[in-house]
């Protein structure tokens, strides 16, 4: 299970949110806390550089958001990010510098690194998403299994116990996954 392990899956050093990984082994250990952590990490932001139009919810001055876009918190979106039309951010997420959260794209409980890119009609849900990783047209992160059981991450013959019901995805840095046919 070692190339699960965050140190070789993502640079944390490509996310506002690297303090969150701190002291976990794996980057799905992260998901139970991204609630807590943004609440924390949003009252230290400073003002000059973000805006706080609406409790637990902090943008970045220099971040573009569409007038359509949906934001509840608590969510923090970094400097130079894009959300555009109709993007429904349903809160615990966390938009990294110079990401893009596209057309009709959902998003909950989520860590976007930097320059990562779900552009149009994605759902990402209890998920990771690594430095300038990108999700094309249509790809969803379920994150609930149809019998409802515990996930389980598979590597080849071995088999971790994540004790979580809710899990989409961990995409590491510079991951693509191809757009729904």
């Amino acid at each position: 299970m070692e190339s699960l392990k965050i140190e070789n899956l993502l640079d944390v050093d490509k996310t506002i949110a690297s303090d969150l990984f701190f002291g976990k082994t794996y980057p799905w250990e992260v998901l139970s806390s991204i609630k807590d952590f943004i609440l924390s990490l949003g009252k230290t932001l400073s003002p000059e550089l973000f805006d706080h139009p609406q409790e637990d919810v902090w943008i970045a001055k220099s971040a573009t958001v569409f007038p359509s876009a949906y934001i509840a918190g608590p969510c923090i979106i970094d400097e130079g990010a894009e959300i555009r039309h109709c993007a429904f951010i349903r809160g615990s997420v966390l938009v990294g510098k110079n990401a893009v959260v596209g057309n009709s794209s959902e998003l909950k409980n989520a860590v976007l690194f930097d320059f990562v890119q779900v552009p149009h009609y994605n759902y990402v849900g209890d998920s990771v998403l690594g430095f300038k990783s990108h999700m094309g047209a249509g790809a969803i992160t379920s994150n609930v299994k149809a019998d409802k059981s515990l996930t389980v991450v598979h590597n080849g013959s071995l088999h971790l116990e994540t004790n979580m019901k809710k899990f989409g995805a961990i995409i590491g840095d510079f991951g693509e996954v191809g757009c729904k046919q």
